[in-house]
C-alpha cells in the first residue's frame, strides 16, 4: 500500500469514528431510558448454544422462574440458549422479561419470551456490558463461552477496583466451573499473586435454583434492601 493510500484510509477511519460517536450515543442514551424504567433485576447469562431439554437450559427456566417470584425482573442477552431460558422462566412466572440482544451475523436473534416493550438491540458489546452491569441487581452465570465469561469477568474486576457496588455473582453448576475456579486459586492467586486473597470471595458456586434465590435474598436482607425498592 501506497503512503497516499494509507492517507485515504486513514482518513476514511477517521470520518468513521466520527459518525461512530454519534450512533453509540444513541445506543446509550435509548438504552438508559428504558432501562431505568424496569425495575430491580438479576442476569442471567450462558450459552447460546445450550439446547431446550439440557440440564442447564431447564435450570435456568427454573432459576429465572424463581427469581421473579422474588419480586426480581431477569434480564439476558436476549437470543437463544441460556438466554432464552432466562427469559422463558421470567415469561412463565409472569415476571418482567428483558433481553438485551446483540446484532450478529451467526447465533443471536430475539427469543420469543422477551416482553414487547422490554427488547433493546445494540450494535456495540461495550455498551450492551454497561446496561447489564448499570441495570442488575446480581448475575446468576450459567455454562458458556468466551461471552459468557467476558461479562463474568467485567463484573469481577467492576467490583474488585471498586468501579461499581457489590452485587451478587453466583456461578450454577459446580461441575462445569470447579476447573477454572482451581486454576484461578492456584495458579493467580497462591503461584503468581496476581490477585489477592480474598477476590475469589466475590465469587458464589452453588448447583441448584434455591442456593440462587438464598443468596440473593440474603445479600438484600444485609444490606436492608428489597428487591421491591
Amino acid at each position: 500500500m501506497g503512503k497516499s493510500q494509507l492517507n485515504r484510509t486513514w482518513n476514511e477511519i477517521k470520518t468513521n469514528d466520527s459518525w461512530a460517536i454519534f450512533k453509540i450515543m444513541s445506543e446509550f442514551v435509548s438504552g438508559f431510558e428504558k432501562m431505568s424504567k424496569i425495575g430491580p433485576c438479576v442476569s442471567v447469562f450462558g450459552s447460546a448454544r445450550t439446547k431446550p431439554g439440557d440440564k442447564y437450559y431447564e435450570l435456568a427456566v427454573s432459576i429465572a422462574n424463581k427469581i421473579v417470584n422474588h419480586g426480581y425482573g431477569v434480564i439476558t442477552g436476549g437470543g437463544p440458549g441460556i438466554m432464552e431460558a432466562g427469559n422463558k422462566g421470567a415469561h412463565l412466572g409472569g415476571g418482567t422479561s428483558v433481553g438485551l440482544n446483540i446484532e450478529l451475523p451467526f447465533e443471536q436473534h430475539d427469543n420469543p419470551y422477551i416482553d414487547s416493550d422490554k427488547s433493546i438491540d445494540h450494535d456495540y458489546f461495550f455498551v450492551r456490558k454497561v446496561m447489564f452491569v448499570k441495570y442488575s441487581q446480581g448475575f446468576v452465570v450459567m455454562p458458556g463461552g468466551f461471552g459468557t465469561l467476558d461479562e463474568l469477568f467485567e463484573a469481577i474486576t467492576l467490583i474488585q477496583t471498586n468501579k461499581i457496588e457489590k452485587f451478587p455473582i453466583i456461578l450454577v453448576g459446580s461441575e462445569y466451573w470447579s476447573g477454572l475456579l482451581d486454576w484461578i486459586k492456584q495458579t493467580m492467586e497462591i503461584e503468581h499473586k496476581t490477585i489477592s486473597v480474598g477476590d475469589l470471595d466475590l465469587i458464589n458456586v452453588v448447583d441448584t435454583e434455591d442456593e440462587v434465590i438464598n443468596i440473593l435474598d440474603a445479600f438484600y436482607r444485609k444490606y436492608a434492601l428489597s428487591p421491591n425498592f
